[in-house]
């Protein structure tokens, strides 16, 4: 069984299409774990309408504080009863036959950490035809100088990887500190050349977007992979190079 794990956090807008994409999974064996982290517009009080059609399968859990996604995901890990354990924010757009592909491909690589490709999409989830291609395997040191993982299109294997090592860590890329994290401790992360979700990227602040993602990979640089200011900067040098041809 698979379980997806989905923090909610004011997202009454794009919940219920959530819950019917993942319903509609080719790959029927799954359980849906939704946390609510003190929503303030509705959202959980939605999901439970939701969930009282829908069965056991979905879940919802309720937080009474909003302690930000890391919390979230970890909450739901906790909760979690299925093999395989799956990440998808409450915005993005997961194909049909995502969970499908991606678990035969654990299946024949015996992959303990996957991911796939996907595309950006625009503020409605309309593809825009740039795609995000996964490299065959990813080791912590390329891992370094490309952030290609996308939270969405990542899986594990609980029954090859302590499910402790998968708790995300409270601090700003809570998700990249997860990965490198993992990769750290020897695991290859292996990518499924398959573009099979859309990230949903609203307009916003380009300048500032930037200038946070600086701070934050510098930061996940000097504190999580525990690089010298030279190794920082030598892979800061790759990593802006790949996010501006990303965005080309």
């Amino acid at each position: 069984m698979v379980s997806i794990i989905v923090p909610v956090y004011n997202a009454v807008k794009y919940i219920e299409t959530t819950i019917d994409m993942v319903s509609r999974q080719t790959y029927k064996d799954w359980e849906l774990i939704l946390i609510d982290d003190a929503s303030t517009d509705g959202s959980a009080d939605l999901i439970e309408k939701i969930v009282a059609s829908q069965g056991k399968r979905v879940r919802l859990i309720r937080k009474s504080v909003n302690e930000g996604a890391a919390a979230a995901r970890n909450t739901g890990i906790d909760a979690s009863a299925g093999r395989y354990i799956a990440f998808l924010d409450a915005d993005d757009v997961w194909m049909p036959d995502k969970l499908q592909k991606q678990i035969a491909f654990m299946e024949k690589t015996g992959a303990a950490f996957s991911f796939h490709s996907y595309e950006f999409g625009d503020d409605k989830a309309n593809p825009t035809g740039k795609i995000v291609r996964a490299p065959k395997t990813l080791s912590f040191r390329q891992a370094l100088s490309r952030t290609v993982i996308f939270t969405t299109t990542v899986m594990f294997d609980t029954e090859k990887i302590d499910m402790e090592i998968i708790h995300m860590p409270q601090v700003p890329s809570e998700d990249t500190a997860t990965w490198w994290r993992i990769l750290k401790s020897g695991y290859v992360a292996y990518g499924l050349d398959e573009n099979l979700a859309i990230y949903r990227r609203p307009a916003r602040s380009l300048s500032s977007n930037k200038f946070i993602a600086i701070q934050r990979i510098w930061f996940l640089y000097r504190n999580i992979a525990d690089l010298s200011i030279i190794q920082s900067v030598f892979y800061f040098v790759g990593w802006a190079v790949r996010a501006t041809l990303r965005r080309l």
